[in-house]
């Protein structure tokens, strides 16, 4: 695996047409850390890691990792960088088999996991192999979106909503594989609407709303803070 770097968002600010989305994002996450945004629907989370992504046009700020600076930087180039995006909707080939799915995207850095590897760490995909994208429960889909980016080499994880709509025992092996990643040392940023899974992975929380961060919380703080979370995530 190749060595990841610090990934550093300094007032950053987004628009989609007129419309301000981010207001001043500044937060950082350390190589080999799990680190959560946690906030309201429409607080600016998922437009935060489509900004690093490179995916919204209109920003200002800063975006960088380690010493370099993304912030104009394409998709494509970032990718290579080691910076990989799993949107919420997932967005794997519905027509492709699991294998397919798996061995599509190209592998953009040294250190990327092997297939069997990833069978190992995601034992249903493994019996699913030859099936197509449509076939597969929604927690398989999840899986395998989480999957296919681990072949590339990235060393840096976005992911966005990986439990939305899940059942409980997905929701539990998806937390345990991203445990095991951490373990690899791989970084992973993680938009999450659930707390309770979310809290159980992270070293640190942002809390954001309306754009910006209103607050920090370690993970040794979180069984303090319950009653604050809990305020700011209530709808």
């Amino acid at each position: 695996m190749t060595e990841a770097a610090d990934l550093t968002v300094s007032n950053l600010n987004a628009w989609y047409g007129e419309s301000q989305a981010l207001h001043g994002m500044d937060f950082n996450v350390r190589r080999g850390e799990v680190v959560t945004l946690l906030g309201r629907n429409g607080a600016g989370k998922t437009t935060t890691l489509r900004s690093i992504m490179g995916l919204i046009k209109r920003k200002t700020g800063e975006i960088r990792l380690g010493d370099e600076e993304l912030q104009k930087r394409l998709p494509e180039y970032i990718a290579r960088r080691g910076v990989a995006y799993c949107p919420e909707e997932r967005g794997i080939f519905a027509s492709l088999s699991v294998d397919e799915n798996l061995t599509l995207p190209p592998v953009v850095a040294p250190g990327g996991m092997s297939l069997d590897d990833i069978f190992a760490l995601f034992p249903n995909l493994a019996e699913r192999r030859g099936s197509q994208g449509t076939k597969l429960s929604g927690g398989e889909q999840q899986m395998l979106a989480i999957a296919r980016i681990l072949r590339t080499g990235a060393t840096i994880l976005l992911l966005d909503e990986p439990t939305e709509g899940l059942a409980p025992v997905i929701v539990k092996q998806i937390g345990q594989v991203i445990g095991k990643l951490k373990e690899r040392g791989l970084t992973v940023l993680l938009v999450e609407q659930n707390f309770r899974f979310a809290s159980k992975l992270a070293d640190r929380h942002y809390v954001v709303e309306h754009g910006r961060i209103i607050d920090t919380i370690d993970a040794a703080d979180v069984a303090a803070s319950m009653s604050r979370i809990e305020n700011y995530l209530k709808v």
